[in-house]
């Protein structure tokens, strides 16, 4: 009898949680820095520019690891590679606690997101290996929701730790959860065995190009709209690692004998849509984090924790959604499901186009309240669909790349958004400060003389200023949501291409 088959019903579900748990904080952490950078960067006396690498070293680790996971977990075992992640996770998240200056916090972020990444894709893994049937699609919704919900959640509770504690407490809060994690997972689970002999044949040559194409182009889409793209020599010089990295990664992957990612599983239509699909989803899941927060701090002037309170009601519906999806899985083709939750999305971007400078957490109420629900039906159906017609043998490797594919797609989606505000927000200036001209009537009914050096009159067209790069700012606001509404407008018509997948009763762990 197989280890899983030994465990009851109580037990698997204890295991199960436990690994939630690691999961939910390694994606938590994604996100609880975001809104919390400035008092980070006051504390350790670092500028703007220094402290982002808070969080874009934390991006960078993550997103190496995550697609390395399968093979990780077949030459260490899947409980013994958790409870190693979660262990180095809550020693690296003490010391990000305790960092003394920004090069320190910069290193232990990099460290923390590398060795806590590995517990993200293991809990879709292990998902499919202790559940059968209509319990698959519960685990797959839980999963899909704590996917969408941490990185939601993580500004708001960052905003409200920093305001009423400090901004070490952002890390502090992972140490009881982080051990818990490491004790608790290979106590029960007990899906597989180590092979340390795949050491010697491993993959060497893919793990460095893999390494360098994903840490090349998260470097390259993180800073990209900061330095201008291309127009840096250091961003040309990382983009063209990247392309050039991943162009032979993907040679190696399909022509390795055991390749470090099972590139070979796109062939799989369920899979490579899924894939897609993921992608789309990190865009406006990451992307609609990274913009709501910024709204609210440039053109509102929100606190981190006022921030947080405004954004809270996505991850509150996506909850309220959860017994409802696990409901209507059981009982509806999951490819209707994906395809109203990203048709929801893509109207819940809608609602967000016509934002203006005085919209506050009551007008956001109803477009966020979509975007939650939206999440839910959107991330939940897609693990199953894709993952859940797979073979066990392949389901590691699969699982990694899966993903990967959302995170990749939250670096270009915030890429994209960051890029979209620099260039549309000079446009809208422009073109609004064209009608502020002297020879404008509602001009000369404000000053008389706008000629004139006095104070009184300076200190007019300040003000007019801030308020023509306001409400330009509004204005390229609108133009991201609506770039992420077609975007998923345009995946929402593509989900009928999928195979139906029934919730299956799947082989033996054995089989694993």
């Amino acid at each position: 009898m197989s280890p899983v088959a030994q465990l009851t019903q109580g037990q698997k579900i204890f295991a199960f949680a436990s690994m939630c748990l690691g999961m939910f904080i390694a994606l938590l952490d994604i996100q609880i820095v975001s809104a919390s950078l400035r008092d980070i960067g006051g504390g350790l006396s670092a500028g703007a520019d220094d402290t982002a690498w808070v969080q874009t070293a934390y991006l960078i680790a993550e997103i190496v690891v995550i697609p390395l996971s399968g093979w990780l977990s077949r030459v260490f075992s899947t409980r013994w590679l958790f409870a190693a992640s979660a262990a180095g996770f809550t020693l690296t998240s003490l010391l990000c606690g305790m960092a003394w200056d920004i090069r320190s916090i910069i290193i232990f972020r990099a460290l923390q997101g590398f060795l806590g990444g590995s517990m993200i894709p293991m809990v879709f893994t292990t998902s499919f290996v202790f559940f059968q049937g209509k319990q698959r699609v519960i685990s797959a919704a839980t999963v899909g929701a704590i996917a969408s919900l941490a990185p939601t959640l993580g500004p708001t509770l960052g905003g409200w730790i920093t305001d009423n504690y400090s901004w070490h407490w952002l890390f502090f809060i992972n140490l009881i959860p982080g051990t818990f994690v490491t004790f608790a997972v290979p106590a029960l689970v007990n899906i597989d065995e180590p092979d340390l002999s795949l050491l010697k044949k491993g993959d060497w040559l893919g793990i460095t190009l893999i390494a360098l194409f994903l840490g090349c182009l998260e470097y390259t889409l993180e800073e990209g709209p900061r330095w201008n793209w291309l127009e840096d020599s250091t961003i040309r010089i990382t983009a063209w690692v990247s392309a050039i990295a991943g162009v032979l990664f993907v040679w190696r992957g399909l022509n390795a004998e055991h390749p470090v990612v099972d590139l070979r599983a796109l062939k799989d239509r369920n899979f490579a849509l899924g894939c897609f699909f993921s992608f789309v989803t990190g865009i406006g899941l990451f992307g609609t984090i990274y913009l709501t927060p910024l709204f609210l701090g440039r053109v509102e002037g929100y606190s981190a924790f006022q921030i947080g309170k405004a954004i809270f009601s996505t991850g509150l519906f996506q909850i309220m959604c959860i017994p409802l999806y696990s409901f209507l899985a059981t009982r509806v083709d999951l490819r209707w499901l994906l395809m109203a939750g990203l048709a929801l999305f893509t109207v819940s971007m809608f609602e967000f186009t016509p934002i203006t400078h005085d919209w506050s957490g009551r007008e956001l109420l109803f477009p966020q309240a979509l975007r939650g629900m939206a999440q839910q039906f959107a991330v939940a159906p897609t693990v199953t669909l894709t993952l859940g017609g797979l073979a066990p043998a392949r389901l590691k490797f699969a699982s990694g790349l899966f993903n990967l594919m959302r995170n990749l797609g939250g670096a270009l989606g915030i890429a994209g958004c960051a890029t979209v505000l620099n260039d549309r927000t000079n446009l809208h200036f422009s073109r609004l400060a064209e009608h502020l001209t002297p020879a404008n009537e509602t001009m000369n009914s404000l000053w008389p003389d706008l000629s004139s050096v006095s104070e009184a009159s300076q200190a007019a067209v300040s003000q007019l200023w801030q308020l023509t790069l306001r409400e330009a700012q509004t204005l390229t606001f609108s133009d991201a949501f609506f770039c992420i509404m077609l975007a998923f407008a345009v995946t929402t018509v593509m989900v009928p291409l999928m195979r139906k997948v029934q919730p299956p009763q799947g082989p033996s762990a054995d089989a694993h």
